[in-house]
C-alpha cells in the first residue's frame, strides 16, 4: 500500500469515528450539562467550596468566578514548581531546583497550564518530578479543559435563554465537566494508552547496558494517565522534551490514530451539546460543518505539502522525512501537526520547524485562525460561535437590515464584544513579534532569515492563541522569553473569556425574536460558506504581512 493510500485510510477512519462520537457523546455532554440533579461526590465538594449549586450567576459573577480559580491556580503550581524538591523527590536530579526551575520558568510554566496552552521551556523528563507531573501539572490538563467547556455552555446558555441575567453557575460546571466527562473519558484512553505499550510506573528509571557496552539511563514515569489528558483536554504538554514522538508516548501508529481522536472527540462533539440546548439540532450541523470543511481543507493541505517534499534535499531523498520518527511517516505526522494546531493542544509527533517551507505554514495558519475548526475544548465552540455572530453581522449590513442569530438581535453592545474578542490575539501576536524584533530577542534563535522570521511568528502565535507547541529552533527559557510569552498565554486566554462571557449576559437578557423573510437562515449551505469565508478573509487581511516576511518568503 503506497504512503498516500495509508494517510486517506487513516484519515477517512478518523471521520467516521469522530462522526459516532458527535452523537452519542454529544447527547451525553448535553445530559451532564442540562442535568439538574447532583451528584453525591459533587455535593460534597460544593459543601468544602462553600458553594450552594442551586444558585445560578450573573455574567460578571461567573467571570470572576474563572479569573480567581485560575489565580488561585496559577499561584498554587507557581508555589508546587518552586518547592518540589522537598515533595516526594522521585527522581531524585543531581541540580537543585533554582538550576531546573528558575522563577521565570517557573512563572510561565505555571501561567501555561492554567491557560490550557502547555508551553513548554523545558525538558519534562530532567525538570519536573512525578508528583509534580501528577499532582501540579496533569491537574491543571482537567480542570483547564473543564474552564473551556464551561464558557462555552454559559455562552450557549446565552443564546438559550430569554429575559434572564443568570448563565448557570462556573462551579457546578467545573465539577460535573471535570468529574463525569473528562475523567471517565481519560481513564478509558489512559487504558487503552497502557494496552499500546504507554508507559505508566512511579519508578526514578532503569539503567541498561548498550550494545557498545555503555550505560544509558531509561526515565519511565506516569506517562499513560498524563498522556490521556494531554491529549483529551487539547492541553499539549509532554512528559518527554520529545512529546508524543517519545515512543514510551507513543509506541504505534494506533496509539497515534488513538490520540488524534482524543485530540477532535470533544471539541467535535461539542456543536451537538449547542444544537440540543438552543432546540435545534440543526444550528449543531452547520457549526459542525464550517469546523469539517476548514479542518479537512487543512489536513488535506498539510500532507499535499509535506508528501509533494519541496526543496533540494527532500526532493533528492524522495521525502521530507527530516524531523518525523519512521514509526509514523510523513503522512501520519502531518496529519498530527494539522489536529494539534487546528486545537489547542499543541502536543507534536514530530518537528515542525523541520518542515517544508509551506508546510510549516500550515500550522500557524492554523493557530491565527483562531483554532476554531475544531478547536479547543470550549474554546473552539464559543470561538467559531463569535464567528458567527460576526457573519450574520456583516450579511445583515449587505441587505440593510437588524442582523438575527438564534433568535437574537446582534446589536452595538453584542458586535462591540464579538469585536474586541476577535481583535486580542492578534493584537497579542502581531506587538509581541514586534517587540522581540524590536528589543533584538530574535537574536536567540538558531536560524535567521525568513524562517528565523517564522521561528518568532510562530511562538507568539502558539502562545496567543494558547495552543503550546514551536517551531523550536529557538531559546525561550530566558527571562524575556518566558515573561513575553505568559503574558501573551495570559491575555490570550482570559481577555477573550470575558468578552464571551459578556456577550452571554447580554444576549440572555433578550427576548426572542421571531424569524421573519428577511431573516438569514443559519442552518443553510450559504450561511455555512459564509462563515468560512469570513474566517478565512478576516485572517488573510490581519496576518498575510506577516506570512509574506515569513513562511511564504521562504516557501517562493
Amino acid at each position: 500500500m503506497s504512503t498516500t493510500a495509508a494517510g486517506v485510510i487513516f484519515i477517512l477512519s478518523l471521520i467516521v469515528a469522530l462522526a459516532v462520537a458527535y452523537r452519542y457523546l454529544g447527547d451525553y455532554m448535553f445530559r451532564v450539562v442540562a442535568a439538574e440533579r447532583h451528584g453525591r461526590v459533587e455535593r460534597g465538594i460544593y459543601k468544602v467550596l462553600g458553594v450552594d449549586p442551586n444558585a445560578e450567576q450573573s455574567w460578571g459573577v461567573y467571570a470572576r468566578s474563572v479569573l480567581a480559580f485560575s489565580l488561585i491556580s496559577i499561584l498554587f503550581l507557581y508555589a508546587f514548581l518552586r518547592l518540589q524538591d522537598l515533595i516526594f523527590k522521585v527522581p531524585d536530579f543531581a541540580t537543585s531546583i533554582d538550576e531546573r526551575v528558575f522563577p521565570h520558568l517557573a512563572w510561565n510554566t505555571a501561567v501555561s497550564f492554567v491557560t490550557n496552552t502547555n508551553w513548554q521551556a523545558y525538558s519534562g523528563e530532567s525538570t519536573m518530578t512525578h508528583f509534580v507531573q501528577m499532582a501540579g501539572l496533569a491537574v491543571q490538563n482537567f480542570v483547564s479543559a473543564a474552564v473551556g467547556i464551561a464558557v462555552a455552555v454559559a455562552l450557549v446558555r446565552g443564546f438559550a435563554r430569554r429575559k434572564s441575567e443568570q448563565l448557570g453557575n462556573f462551579w457546578v460546571d467545573l465539577t460535573r465537566i471535570t468529574l463525569r466527562i473528562l475523567l471517565p473519558i481519560a481513564v478509558v484512553g489512559a487504558v487503552l494508552l497502557l494496552i499500546g505499550g504507554v508507559v505508566q510506573n512511579l519508578t526514578d528509571g532503569t539503567t541498561l547496558s548498550t550494545l557498545t557496552g555503555a550505560q544509558q539511563h531509561i526515565t519511565g514515569g506516569p506517562v499513560a494517565s498524563q498522556e490521556a489528558i494531554k491529549e483529551l483536554g487539547t492541553n499539549g504538554g509532554g512528559f518527554y522534551n520529545v512529546n508524543s514522538a517519545h515512543p514510551f508516548e507513543n509506541p504505534t501508529t494506533w496509539t497515534n490514530w488513538l490520540q488524534i481522536f482524543l485530540i477532535f472527540c470533544i471539541p467535535f462533539a461539542l456543536p451537538r451539546v449547542f444544537g440540543r440546548m438552543v432546540g435545534d439540532n440543526r444550528q449543531g450541523y452547520a457549526i459542525l460543518a464550517v469546523m469539517g470543511v476548514i479542518a479537512v481543507a487543512s489536513i488535506a493541505l498539510t500532507n499535499v505539502f509535506e508528501l509533494g517534499h519541496a526543496g533540494t534535499v527532500p526532493q533528492a531523498v524522495g521525502a521530507a522525512l527530516e524531523g518525523k520518527d519512521i514509526r509514523f511517516g510523513v503522512s501520519d505526522s502531518a496529519t498530527f501537526a494539522a489536529a494539534t494546531t487546528l486545537t489547542s493542544t499543541g502536543a507534536v509527533n514530530s518537528f515542525h520547524d523541520s518542515y517544508t517551507a509551506l508546510g510549516g505554514m500550515m500550522p500557524i495558519i492554523n493557530m491565527m485562525l483562531g483554532e476554531v475548526a475544531p478547536g479547543g475544548v470550549g474554546a473552539g465552540l464559543y470561538g467559531m460561535l463569535i464567528i458567527a455572530v460576526i457573519t450574520v453581522f456583516v450579511a445583515g449590513l449587505m441587505v440593510g437590515r437588524t442582523p438575527e442569530y438564534i433568535g437574537k438581535k446582534i446589536g452595538a453592545r453584542e458586535i462591540k464584544f464579538a469585536s474586541l474578542y476577535f481583535l486580542t490575539t492578534p493584537a497579542l501576536v502581531l506587538i509581541g513579534v514586534a517587540a522581540a524584533m524590536a528589543t533584538g530577542n530574535w537574536k536567540t534563535q538558531l536560524n535567521v532569515g525568513p524562517h528565523g522570521f517564522s521561528e518568532v511568528v510562530y511562538a507568539f502565535t502558539s502562545a496567543a492563541n494558547n495552543n503550546g507547541s514551536a517551531f523550536a529552533g529557538i531559546t525561550v527559557n530566558t527571562p524575556w522569553w518566558d515573561t513575553a510569552l505568559g503574558l501573551a498565554m495570559l491575555l490570550g486566554r482570559f481577555l477573550p473569556i470575558i468578552f464571551v462571557l459578556g456577550l452571554a449576559g447580554s444576549l440572555a437578557r433578550q427576548k426572542p425574536v421571531p424569524a421573519s423573510e428577511g431573516t438569514l437562515p443559519t442552518h443553510k449551505p450559504l450561511f455555512i460558506g459564509m462563515v468560512v469565508g469570513v474566517v478565512v478573509i478576516l485572517i488573510a487581511l490581519t496576518f498575510l504581512p506577516a506570512l509574506a516576511l515569513g513562511p511564504l518568503a521562504e516557501g517562493l
